[in-house]
């Protein structure tokens, strides 16, 4: 009786792989097991969720989103063994549906022979089109693969909204400069398949802090470009002779430079250059100079400096020196933030260009900020003074007797929602903190001042005349005392239903 045709299409990882030797330090130093991993704490720590998932033996199919260089293609491979599956793997860009039916047939065959899951491992799943995407849908579905596609596109733009309903969705950050430099020096000091061993140069490499820490900082969260650089200076270096006195091979802050084919500026983010950069962009900003603060921004970007810390500086000249003459600039600044932590960069480079050029050719006004450092100097004079009673709270009637709470008009009753009466505190009733200028949308609040000024002025407050809803006494707590009723009974329902 004949045996099982061989199936075609995808084929499973191969036996053969090049010698050590030939292979790049970033091949050779991936990690082994899950223990090695770095990074991605909120995914594979203690408490993450793909790790107390695969402690189960459970792995459900998902889609790891992130850029380049955080570990998508090797957390893949460590979860396919964490569950003892088999794993096959394909590129997107060189594969189609002949090889996606391929890599099914087999998944099927190891299943009905051994009883053995297959991980359909398929890197860069974004560049998939429809019908290779809607070939894997009743497989994922009935469980016959479990499939784990990397992307650094948005999963959610680019995989079909029916097989990303059977996916999860996984978000790997870039490193941080700690966890990048766990990896280099990883590799600098590993004797099986590091520099430290047979398989580096003779004597082994020692990095001298400077060129280690302009190697990490130009690695912006990438391990794999760090250790192709970091491979590359050896080169260099190990070319030219260049050795410490320990006889090491000791590449220096122009070789990293050379491999990384980046030029060093002249940017220290833990000394003057940092502060005297930093300075020359806010002061660009303040001095309505959108050219000269994109210079210091590239500059910035290009050295290495943190991008949120970048963003922190935009959102604080946006209420220091543009305040109220523009309010929109803080909206704004803030949105650039948010974009950074959505997208990162590259890609956030427009972001927080968009929100310098605006800040930097918006109106200023520093009022707020002043008025408020005057208010903190009376405060620290002075101490905390007395709330005048009538802005007193009285949650008891029997408090009223003493005069708390007692006098206050609540502004809505009157025409345009405002009424003259004292809330400052006694000894300050002629104290005036914010002067708004003419400049931008603060002359619009100086004139709104002006005419209540004039209005409070003229005479007697007039009450409201514009019809207002009615409200029940209490409506608020006698909703939310409905709404926690509610949660109750639900939790309880979920909970027998669990049960049963």
């Amino acid at each position: 009786m004949p045996g099982p045709s061989r199936v075609k299409g995808a084929k499973p990882e191969p036996l053969f792989q090049p010698p050590p030797g030939a292979q790049p330090l970033a091949a050779r130093m991936r990690p082994r097991h899950l223990d090695e991993f770095v990074g991605q704490e909120h995914l594979v720590g203690e408490r993450g969720p793909l790790r107390r998932s695969i402690s189960r033996a459970h792995l459900a199919s998902i889609v790891l989103w992130g850029p380049p260089g955080t570990g998508k293609t090797t957390l893949a491979r460590l979860l396919a063994d964490a569950i003892g599956a088999e794993m096959i793997a394909m590129s997107a860009v060189a594969s189609g549906v002949a090889e996606v039916r391929g890599a099914i047939a087999q998944a099927q065959e190891r299943l009905a022979l051994n009883g053995q899951r297959t991980v359909l491992f398929i890197d860069e799943i974004h560049r998939f089109n429809k019908a290779q995407q809607d070939a894997l849908l009743p497989y994922v579905e009935d469980g016959t693969v479990t499939l784990t596609g990397t992307t650094t596109e948005n999963p959610y733009f680019e995989v079909n909204s029916a097989l990303l309903s059977r996916m999860r969705v996984w978000r790997l950050e870039a490193l941080t400069d700690d966890e990048v430099a766990t990896v280099v020096r990883r590799a600098l000091e590993d004797e099986d398949h590091g520099l430290a061993g047979a398989l580096g140069p003779d004597g082994g490499v020692a990095l001298a802090a400077e060129a280690f820490d302009h190697l990490v900082g130009l690695a912006g969260g990438d391990a794999r470009a760090a250790l192709n650089v970091l491979e590359g200076a050896v080169a260099l270096a190990e070319a030219e002779g260049i050795r410490d006195g320990d006889g090491h091979i000791s590449p220096r802050l122009e070789d990293v430079e050379s491999a990384a084919q980046q030029r060093v500026l002249a940017y220290d983010r833990a000394g003057d250059g940092h502060y005297d950069t930093v300075s020359a962009f806010i002061k660009s900003l303040r001095g309505n100079d959108p050219d000269a603060a994109l210079y210091w921004l590239a500059s910035m970007v290009a050295a290495g400096e943190d991008p949120r810390f970048i963003a922190r500086r935009l959102i604080i000249s946006a209420s220091e020196d543009v305040g109220n003459a523009d309010p929109r600039a803080l909206q704004v600044a803030v949105a650039a933030a948010q974009a950074l932590d959505h997208v990162g960069l590259p890609e956030a480079q427009y972001a927080l260009a968009q929100a310098t050029t605006y800040i930097a050719t918006a109106p200023k006004s520093n009022r707020s900020g002043s008025a408020y450092w005057a208010a903190a100097t009376d405060v620290e004079a002075r101490g905390s003074l007395s709330v005048p009673l009538h802005l007193r709270q009285a949650p008891n009637r029997r408090m009223q007797q003493h005069g708390i709470g007692v006098g206050y008009q609540y502004p809505h009753d009157f025409e345009e929602a405002d009424v003259e009466q004292q809330y400052m505190p006694d000894e300050l009733t002629e104290r005036r903190y914010y002067l708004p200028t003419e400049q931008g949308y603060e002359a619009t609040i100086a004139n709104r001042m002006a005419a209540r000024t004039e209005t409070r002025a003229s005479g007697r407050p007039k009450r409201s005349t514009t019809p207002k809803p009615e409200v029940a006494r209490g409506a608020d707590d006698g909703l939310l005392r409905t709404r926690e009723a509610n949660r109750k009974k639900l939790a309880e329902t979920e909970k027998r239903d669990a049960a049963d």
